[in-house]
């Protein structure tokens, strides 16, 4: 079990007044004193709800989730981060099974898997199809299995979480902190944990077709730089097919009984082709390159 001086339980908060207090009493019930609520500029009483309860608050300089994420890091020196949202839907209950493969050294990353004990009209119907449809895209790029990538019950280690690149400001930020964890080698598992419904009188942050968007946005442009020919070579593909379909209609209508000839379709079938033969060309080359950057780092290390 981890020693609770050891643990900062980081809170990003956005007009989550009716659920703060609850949830930090929840943690420092548990042991858990070192609170830290990261607030957005709340337009009600998150933040004085915050301090009554003994947490630590502090404000971003800028706005969206993941500023808020990368922001905080940069103030908590404890050697483990339980990072939640502060809307109720996460138990304290929980906290200990996040933390525990983090002080027995097995992994530096953990991820609480919602599905696995979800409360009933926690989730709409529309926004599970999301998720599987962004577990599914993560599994395709990036070869892992993490269950639930949008998960916003973390654990993990301060020092892990140093070498990544964060740069999403909005709920992005998980998708990316997955997506880190391979492309570092972070040994990262999934935890099931209880997933609750939101009160009645507390709403949500959350956009589904505007943050839906961003997220897999993320999930492509993050494969650049850790599958590199699935990034090229998707549009590669595409390209290529595009090209040979354009082909094909000007050699149908060239042998067809019309006999008609159709040089500018001809030059821009030649074109799609060859730009997407490039394209697959520079991703195998690219992956080669980040995979001997991958096995340099290893021996490094």
């Amino acid at each position: 079990m981890a020693d609770s001086e050891d643990v900062c339980v980081l809170i990003p908060t956005l007009n989550e007044a009716e659920t703060i207090g609850e949830v930090i009493d929840g943690f420092t019930s548990r042991g858990y004193e070192n609170v830290l609520v990261i607030d957005g500029n709340s337009s009600d009483e998150t933040t004085d709800v915050a301090r009554d309860h003994g947490a630590r608050v502090m404000y971003q300089s800028g706005s969206g989730k993941g500023q808020a994420v990368r922001e905080a890091i940069e103030h908590i020196d404890a050697e483990y981060v339980l990072m939640l949202d502060g809307d109720g839907t996460y138990r304290p209950e929980d906290a200990e099974a996040m933390l525990d493969p983090l002080v027995n050294g097995e992994y530096e990353h953990i991820i609480g898997d919602r599905f696995a004990d979800m409360e009933d009209g926690a989730m709409s119907r529309f926004n599970e199809f999301g998720n599987g449809l962004f577990n599914w895209v993560f599994r395709t790029i990036h070869g892992k299995n993490f269950e639930d990538i949008l998960s916003g019950y973390r654990a993990f280690t301060r020092e892990s979480v140093e070498k990544f690149y964060l740069d999403s400001d909005g709920f992005g930020v998980e998708t990316e902190l997955a997506v880190e964890c391979v492309k570092h080698g972070v040994p990262t598992t999934v935890v099931p944990i209880r997933y609750e419904a939101r009160p009645d009188d507390s709403d949500t942050n959350l956009h589904p077709i505007r943050d839906g968007g961003v997220i897999l946005l993320t999930l492509y442009q993050l494969a650049k730089t850790s599958n590199p020919l699935f990034y090229f070579g998707s549009v590669g593909v595409l390209s290529g097919v595009f090209g040979v379909a354009i082909a094909g209609y000007v050699a149908y209508e060239w042998f067809g009984p019309a006999n008609t000839s159709h040089e500018v379709l001809a030059v821009v079938a030649a074109f799609a082709i060859l730009f997407g033969v490039q394209l697959l060309m520079f991703g195998v080359l690219s992956d080669l390159i980040v995979t001997l950057h991958r096995e340099q780092m290893r021996r490094l290390e």
